[in-house]
């Protein structure tokens, strides 16, 4: 069974933080394991305070279910959403911005970025995601 390392996660905070200073946004990023566990987020000087919430309940919504955060807003309708957004206790928020994690074609984790625009968050944690040797499909 594979698994998402400490050492990958901090690669893909490295990358992701590569392509928000070239993008010229202030993001926080969250990487979480298959369960939505956290195992690292990096907050970057002037993101706002809500921002790592944002990109961890991003994140965690991505893991759970091997889908880009993006892919779920647009199923948000389905009963199963609002419904396992309560079980995590909010922790669960499907809007574009997260990727999930795939290594060795087994889904690891999900990473999800906050503080820019949706598609700005998506491209910061794409951008780590591949730059540490990572796949975002299986």
């Amino acid at each position: 069974m594979a698994t998402l390392t400490l050492a990958e996660a901090e690669a893909i905070l490295a990358g992701a933080r590569v392509k928000m200073e070239a993008m010229g946004v202030k993001l926080s990023v969250s990487i979480v394991d298959g369960r939505g566990d956290l195992i690292a987020l990096a907050r970057v000087d002037g993101a706002s305070w809500r921002t790592p919430y944002i990109s961890q309940g991003k994140a965690v919504a991505s893991a759970t279910w091997g889908l880009s955060s993006a892919d779920m807003a647009a199923r948000w309708s389905e009963p199963i959403f609002p419904g396992f957004m309560a079980l995590q206790g909010g922790r669960f928020i499907p809007s574009q911005g997260a990727l999930p994690i795939y290594k060795d074609g087994e889904l690891v984790g999900a990473a999800g970025g906050s503080g820019g625009t949706p598609q700005e968050d998506e491209d910061a944690v794409r951008a780590g995601i591949e730059g540490a040797g990572l796949a975002t499909e299986g």
